[in-house]
């Protein structure tokens, strides 16, 4: 029987990250439980995020991270696809959050986002802190790390923070971007188009990508500030996947899930297409083929195996026989 593509076409390399393509912000304990509502009538397409660093009230941060906690191991969250954005390293209670939330919850915590990554050492710092804190609790999995990218130092350092260990994700924050540059971008550049046409915006979304993609890392997109237009959000999504080339985009609000959902997964002739080559591909164990005239190889494979990856984990409709061939675990009995 031929390999599955995930052993044909990588043999130990890193996999890239296949990780829903929208991740919501929440952070009240009342905003945190209709967003698993909305999961749990959406399904799994989308993470939650959970947070410390705007969410907790001043001088009820230790509150904060023990009410995270407690979402995070309610019934509410069946997927366990809810992360936790904590403090900065700047702030005194980053590591509070860490000594709460990994060992009260550490076993169902999707990822930690570390917010203002200024240097790539003092990144690495929080994240050896984190490994060493789910080490002593007995928690065998590595949480994985998201970091953002919204400040000079950060953009400055992306690549080295790139290489930081177990980073998954690279985030690029906007709005702290834009208000770092006191005044040289103005405030209409955190809205589109200005967002995508601002030259400085214009390198520091590129320069994100390119170093997240470069260290096998999944590079995230801002929020977009317009929440109830969803033909808006959608393009504003749609030009971020296809200009820049980010894979994943926040969500603020419950109705801008759906269309960055929608914008971020493969187009549907791409999938039928990958859907096509690869069946043809698993036939032939994974040597060259032909395919409407086109020669096509373990470099095509590839290419289009992540596209069927993220459009199964984005709820785009697979042909039974590609279901049934490379995702046999999600096809009922």
């Amino acid at each position: 029987m031929p390999r599955h593509p995930n052993e044909a076409l990588f043999e130990g390399e890193k996999p890239f990250p296949i990780i829903p393509t929208c991740e919501h912000f929440a952070g009240t304990e009342e905003r945190i439980a209709k967003a698993f509502q909305l999961q749990q009538q959406m399904g799994p397409v989308f993470d939650i995020t959970m947070d410390c660093e705007d969410g907790a009230p001043t001088g009820a941060e230790k509150a904060h991270a023990e009410m995270v906690v407690r979402m995070q191991n309610s019934p509410g969250n069946p997927f366990n696809m809810a992360g936790v954005r904590i403090h900065d390293y700047t702030n005194e209670h980053w590591k509070q959050d860490v000594d709460i939330i990994v060992p009260g919850a550490g076993e169902r915590v999707a990822y930690i986002t570390v917010p203002k990554s200024v240097k790539a050492v003092h990144l690495a710092e929080m994240v050896d802190y984190i490994r060493n804190t789910t080490a002593k609790a007995g928690i065998k999995r590595e949480i994985p790390i998201h970091a953002l990218i919204e400040t000079h130092g950060a953009l400055h350092e992306v690549w080295q923070i790139a290489e930081v260990p177990n980073i998954q994700v690279l985030d690029f924050g906007l709005m702290d971007f834009v208000s770092a540059h006191h005044g040289a971008i103005p405030s209409s550049a955190m809205r589109s188009p200005a967002q995508f046409d601002h030259a400085l915006l214009h390198r520091a979304k590129a320069e994100t990508v390119a170093a997240a993609l470069a260290n096998g890392i999944v590079p995230a997109h801002n929020v977009t500030l317009e929440l109830k237009d969803t033909d808006f959000i959608y393009k504003d999504a749609l030009r971020a996947r296809e200009e820049f080339g980010f894979l994943r985009q926040w969500s603020i609000y419950p109705a801008q899930i759906e269309p960055i959902t929608r914008a971020m997964a493969p187009a549907m002739p791409e999938v039928e297409e990958g859907e096509a080559i690869l069946l043809k591909a698993y036939a032939a164990d994974w040597g060259p083929i032909q395919h409407d005239g086109n020669l096509h190889d373990r470099a095509t494979y590839r290419y289009f195996w992540e596209q069927l990856q993220r459009a199964h984990v984005t709820n785009v409709k697979l042909n039974d026989e590609v279901l049934r061939t490379f995702f046999a675990d999600s096809v009922p009995a």
